[in-house]
């Protein structure tokens, strides 16, 4: 029997325990494309019932990389996931977590919901023109809906989180250098200068905000399901944590995150209409200093996360080509984090 036939026997016995199903067959069992951490793969579970009946469930599993790094834990990405779903979040609707007989460590499954993820195509195809004039304002109220999960109440408290009398700004940046110091393989001049930047702008000294959200982390096209008519679903919530709502709104506008497109938001949206839906939804007062803040932090902490993937791969933790390649982006944050800061 081969790995492959191993593999699907696995998610079948996993998702017959989970329904009660008296047979389990998987069809189209594809992996998809992307993702450096996990694995990502589509398929239809046709479940039989004792009764007779058979449904035909269209599911996503993800898996670890052996040896990738992460920041949430499978069960508390999926906890999340399911407290953005049920507060009408557009998120995936998770289903179950998985275990060792379908994946290396935990996984879990969600409901698939059709529609594109790849942002040359949302920037350049003629089809997705209408997404690319909605999604702007799409994201500034889905964006308000994240920041306003009720964290308590969904038991999402051990997410990370700055000390209480810590600002976020300042516990990132602190958080971000360490994680630098502890694995760069080689002097990176422009970061220790962005580092020194960043610890000299007023939002490092304010007092501690008394506004703090759920952060999603990770919030960028590229992420974004999408179809002709804009947003489906937002994915990826495997970095989320405590803190500055603004710093997702810095974060979208990173400039890896345009992929070639003009404009600062995703590359297909200006900062104005943005801001105004975010606040129109619910959302805090858009400080727009404090934004600029972790655009340019979120350009040096991708550059971070870019040879921490490297590192790993270097390391011979993972024998990942795309965790080697993706350590090669670290210059296009310098040469980014060089014209905001001497702008």
């Amino acid at each position: 029997m081969s790995t492959d036939d191993d593999f699907s026997h696995g998610i079948e016995a996993f998702i017959a325990r989970q329904t009660g199903a008296t047979s389990v067959r998987v069809a189209d069992l594809r992996r998809l494309t992307g993702g450096a951490s996990r694995e990502t793969w589509s398929l239809d579970a046709v479940v039989e019932r004792g009764d007779g009946s058979t449904e035909t469930l269209p599911l996503i599993l993800q898996r670890d990389v052996r040896g990738a790094p992460r920041e949430l834990s499978r069960p508390m990405e999926f906890q999340l996931m399911k407290a953005a779903f049920d507060e009408a979040v557009p998120a995936p609707e998770p289903l179950w977590i998985g275990d060792e007989a379908i994946g290396t460590g935990e996984s879990f499954f969600v409901r698939r919901v059709d529609g594109e993820t790849l942002p040359r195509r949302l920037l350049r195809e003629d089809v997705y023109a209408p997404a690319r004039a909605a999604l702007p304002e799409q994201l500034g109220r889905l964006l308000a809906q994240i920041h306003a999960i009720p964290v308590e109440k969904h038991g999402l408290d051990e997410l990370p989180a700055p000390p209480p009398d810590a600002s976020p700004a300042a516990y990132e940046v602190g958080r971000y250098e360490q994680i630098f110091r502890a694995i760069a393989p080689e002097p990176h001049p422009v970061f220790e200068l962005a580092f020194r930047w960043l610890r000299q702008q007023p939002v490092i000294a304010a007092p501690a905000p008394t506004v703090r959200t759920l952060v999603h982390g990770d919030f960028r096209i590229g992420n974004v399901l999408f179809g002709p008519e804009g947003l489906r679903l937002m994915l990826d919530w495997e970095l989320a944590h405590i803190g500055d709502p603004m710093e997702d709104m810095g974060f979208i506008c990173v400039r890896s995150w345009r992929f070639g497109g003009p404009k600062p938001v995703g590359g297909i949206g200006e900062r104005e209409p943005f801001f105004a839906a975010y606040e129109a939804a619910g959302g805090a007062k858009v400080d727009a200093e404090r934004v600029r803040f972790w655009e340019v932090f979120g350009n040096l902490r991708w550059g971070v996360i870019c040879l921490n993937q490297a590192r790993t791969y270097l390391d011979g933790v993972s024998k990942s080509v795309e965790l080697a390649s993706i350590g090669r982006r670290t210059a296009e944050t310098e040469w980014e984090l060089l014209e905001l800061i001497g702008s």
